[in-house]
């Protein structure tokens, strides 16, 4: 089973998501079975990097809102997240362009990094404050995150590394008609848009695997009398007379 899952580093909601999804992978018999590969999306290609302004006032400016308004919307969330074990510091993030941490992303996927750097840059700007647009910020995390710091910062430094790999995935999500994030694809056929609840995450994991999963030519219809013998390569047996 394959799940590729849509989302930005500045989405509350997709590293909300993105922990439900882990925890009812937890809960499924069968992970071992199951890929998650991360797909770029931009909320905002065109954002500025980091200009000073805090999260309220960039979500009170962008959506024609108060303040006060901004930051309680931000509260609910923030219960949202703590109810899955994340701590947001609304207080301390830093609204910024993310196309670099993208393409840092598409980096560490070459070198088996993809999962690991995926969660330490949502930690990174949601926990600890971090800026996702300064070289340095993405240098360090990229290098916490078991990468090469000289071929880290050779990649952050070329604006042209991996940016064809972000603008593919976003060329993907138009194609399907992704307009927000987090958005879950599993096997190329099902579909979950939003940071669902955890039941919905379980069911369709449970749901995909019985439908998707090989099912036996043909159905044996079998006797309680003893003229099933068989051979196979090993030996052949009659079975005891009942």
């Amino acid at each position: 089973m394959k799940i590729e899952v849509w989302s930005d580093f500045v989405c509350p909601f997709c590293y909300i998501g993105k922990r439900r999804l882990e925890m009812a992978l937890e809960k499924f018999p069968h992970k071992e079975s199951v890929e998650v590969e991360f797909k770029s999306f931009e909320l905002d290609p065109n954002a500025d990097e980091y200009s000073g302004k805090n999260i309220h006032e960039a979500i009170a400016s962008k959506y024609g809102m108060s303040i006060e308004k901004a930051k309680q919307s931000n509260v609910q969330i923030g219960e949202q997240a703590a109810a899955v074990g994340l701590t947001f510091n609304f207080d301390d993030m830093k609204p910024t362009n993310t196309f670099n941490a993208h393409r840092l992303a598409k980096f560490a996927k070459e070198h088996q990094k993809e999962k690991v750097i995926t969660e330490n840059l949502l930690n990174a700007y949601f926990a600890n404050g971090e800026n996702l647009s300064e070289i340095d910020t993405l240098t360090r995390i990229a290098e916490e995150s078991g990468l090469n710091r000289k071929q880290v910062l050779n990649v952050l430094n070329d604006k042209n590394a991996y940016a064809n790999d972000v603008r593919i995935d976003e060329g993907i999500a138009q194609q399907y008609g992704i307009r927000g994030v987090p958005y879950f694809i599993i096997n190329q056929k099902y579909a979950i848009s939003g940071a669902q609840p955890l039941e919905t995450f379980v069911s369709a994991l449970q749901k995909v695997w019985e439908e998707e999963k090989p099912k036996p030519m043909f159905q044996e219809i079998n006797s309680d009398t003893a003229d099933g013998a068989i051979c196979t390569d090993d030996s052949c047996e009659v079975p005891e007379q009942k």
